[in-house]
């Protein structure tokens, strides 16, 4: 058994072709991601990875559309997203493949 902390993860990414990693794989990435309020992320898009994300707590805008808690988005490769926190917020991001420099900014 290994144990691990999210503490000692980067940006909050534990699953992944990365380190630090709480499980090292090529087939997905996972995170856990907190926000405060205002907190925005650049927009972006993956070439090859499909990106998809829980709102598990907090209201956030992603495509110009207000998410709420329980809502989930999924970016098919090619479709770009921004990111802002409208209150304080924690998402859970899947992407998959986890394919390495696939975030491209706009």
């Amino acid at each position: 058994m290994k144990v691990v902390n999210i503490e000692s993860m980067v940006k909050g990414w534990f699953v992944g072709d990365f380190e630090p990693t709480a499980l090292r794989t090529d087939a997905c990435e996972v995170a856990v991601k907190h926000y405060a309020a205002g907190e925005q992320e650049a927009a972006h898009y993956h070439r090859v990875a499909t990106e998809v994300t829980l709102v598990l707590a907090g209201r956030v805008r992603m495509c110009g559309r207000e998410l709420r808690t329980g809502e989930i988005v999924v970016l098919s490769p090619g479709e770009a997203t921004d990111f802002e926190a409208l209150t304080d917020a924690t998402t859970v991001v899947v992407k998959t493949p986890g394919a390495k420099n696939d975030k491209y900014l706009l």
